[in-house]
């Protein structure tokens, strides 16, 4: 459930504060008030789309922030790693160069976790939202939601997966000779190819750097046999003195103590130095090479950067590309044995696909029926009481008889009046019969959604007298399970509501602003006499006002459970 809305510098909104209450709640204004202001608002800390023209023109910034009650959300939330509270406080910035931020019990998300989330709290039906009705390839999905089809539906849609990538492996296979020959010569020379250079990985920067090394082998060398010379291949070298200099200081230990450590440290000196010299001496011995050698590796690595230029590979890269190649040629030698089983397969896939399509079928046919007679009642109720609809479920017109979303093409059809055949939705509708349709499916198919606040902006476009009074009574009769927000300009649904707030356009400082504020009962009284007369407020005109609020109240007495 909305319990707060806060609106700050977002178009003619410097800032409001909106408490909003259980049952249904109406906003009225004068055309231009700023009442889809509120619905927009909603809309962007609810994940929908913004631009840079709903922030206040001068502001740094605008923030919306909305305050929900929700347990249905809990789960969704800690998927996201963020803890359930007992309220979900969502906020939302937005810069006047159109970029956003978005919070969400102080938790940084992105826009699109906003929108997820907003799907499990609020329902907004906007003004163009009945035109969906005119979509039929809406009408699949409507049908497919009522009818809690999504177990049958994803069992289809498994098998379906199955021939597509069954169908796409044939295609692939699938080529004429001449290039199934041009393609097995080109793997067969790149498999010779990389099969003779018999490659290694790390072989290329193990070479180069011996190629260097051996590149200044003579300056290496040289300075080899000096340093080893130094250590121990001469007269006076380190080794000998540092054995000299251990001899002496054992000498001296017998006549103190304190010098055995310092003889230690000498003698495990001249260990270190005898072995480094032997360390010095094999190195030099690996020195050892002939020009040959050289050559040999200065080709090597040439035909190393060759493939790995023309293969755009290193030497890991080109060893998987070689088995590759590998696979792809056996795969073009038996091609063919491989598209004889793939299209038995293939067959077998489309009946399965046939069978699955036509549970679908029939699980749609069921809920077709549930469906119109759900929304026949729910029209009729709207003072819509010689409708015929009709939920038409019929073979999908393809060559393979299903697609993506099974075997049936979903419409609804209609008769708004008595005597007239049954017809498109688009044909046959006028806006006001619109707008009722989509509340009747509206409150068909909230009894099934967890969604716990649902809004209603201007429902009643193209709807006046009685038919605006039972459109009124439905929203009420709503609201008795959900929280119901709804902007009208008609005083026959503003009568019904448990709360009403008005939103007034102001203007100071030659600047607009808007201010939404809750009416108490004489403010209603006065609201909807201006809802019926204009500006011409008069005694009669407040008393058929206060008439119409005492005969909203014995309605919801009488008929809310």
């Amino acid at each position: 459930m909305l319990r707060e809305l806060h609106i700050e510098n977002i178009a003619v909104i410097e800032k409001a504060d909106i408490d909003f209450r259980e049952g249904m709640t109406v906003l009225t204004g004068e055309t231009g008030a700023g009442k889809s202001i509120i619905v927009d608002s909603l809309g962007a800390v609810l994940g929908a789309r913004t631009s840079r023209e709903l922030v206040r023109s001068g502001a740094e910034k605008g923030i919306v922030s909305a305050v929900f009650e929700c347990r249905a959300a809990d789960n969704w939330l800690r998927e996201n790693d963020i803890e359930p509270e007992d309220e979900i406080v969502i906020q939302r910035r937005i810069s006047p160069d159109g970029k956003s931020s978005c919070r969400i019990c102080g938790v940084p998300v992105s826009v699109s976790q906003l929108r997820e989330l907003g799907a499990l709290l609020l329902d907004i039906h906007g003004q163009n939202d009945g035109r969906q009705l005119m979509d039929e390839s809406r009408h699949r999905e409507y049908l497919d939601s009522f009818g809690d089809n999504s177990e049958v539906l994803s069992a289809y849609k498994a098998c379906y997966r199955e021939y597509v990538t069954c169908r796409r492996e044939i295609n692939r296979l699938s080529m004429d000779e001449i290039e199934k020959a041009r393609l097995a010569e080109s793997m067969q020379y790149q498999i010779a190819e990389l099969e003779k250079a018999e490659l290694r990985a790390g072989e290329e920067e193990e070479l180069t750097a011996k190629r260097d090394l051996l590149r200044n082998s003579e300056k290496l060398t040289e300075a080899l046999d000096s340093a080893y010379s130094a250590l121990y291949n001469s007269d006076d070298c380190a080794v000998a003195m540092a054995d000299e200099a251990a001899n002496m200081m054992s000498r001296a230990a017998n006549f103190s103590d304190e010098l055995r450590e310092t003889v230690s440290i000498i003698e495990n000196a001249s260990s270190m130095l005898y072995d480094a010299s032997e360390r010095i001496r094999d190195f030099r011995s690996s020195l050892e090479f002939s020009p040959e050698e050289y050559d040999n590796i200065e080709s090597r690595i040439s035909l190393l950067r060759r493939l790995r230029r023309k293969y755009n590979m290193d030497e890991v890269q080109m060893l998987e590309h070689l088995e590759n190649c590998r696979s792809k040629l056996m795969e073009l030698e038996y091609s063919d044995d491989m598209l004889a089983k793939l299209n038995r397969q293939l067959e077998a896939l489309t009946e399965k696909c046939r069978g699955a399509a036509e549970k679908l079928t029939k699980s749609r046919i069921a809920a077709a029926a549930r469906l119109e007679k759900r929304i026949t009642e729910e029209l009729r109720d709207l003072s819509m009481p010689s409708v015929v609809f009709k939920t038409a479920v019929l073979k999908l017109d393809s060559e393979l008889g299903f697609d993506a979303n099974g075997a049936d093409e979903i419409r609804f059809l209609i008769s708004a009046n008595a005597g007239m055949e049954l017809g498109r939705i688009s044909k046959i509708a006028s806006g006001g019969e619109l707008s009722r349709i989509m509340l009747a499916m509206k409150t068909v198919f909230s009894a099934n959604d967890t969604v716990e606040t649902m809004v209603f902006d201007e429902i009643d476009t193209g709807v006046s007298g009685i038919a605006a009074q039972r459109v009124g009574e439905k929203l009420s009769n709503l609201s008795c399970g959900k929280q119901v927000l709804c902007i009208t300009h008609l005083p026959q649904i503003a009568a019904i509501a448990d709360n009403h707030d008005l939103i007034l356009k102001t203007e100071r400082s030659g600047r607009t602003y808007t201010e939404v504020t809750e009416l108490d009962r004489q403010g209603r009284r006065r609201e909807l006499a201006r809802l019926h007369g204009g500006d011409n407020i008069t005694e009669l005109t407040l008393a058929s006002a206060e008439e119409q609020i005492a005969a909203a109240e014995n309605y919801k007495k009488q008929n809310r459970k």
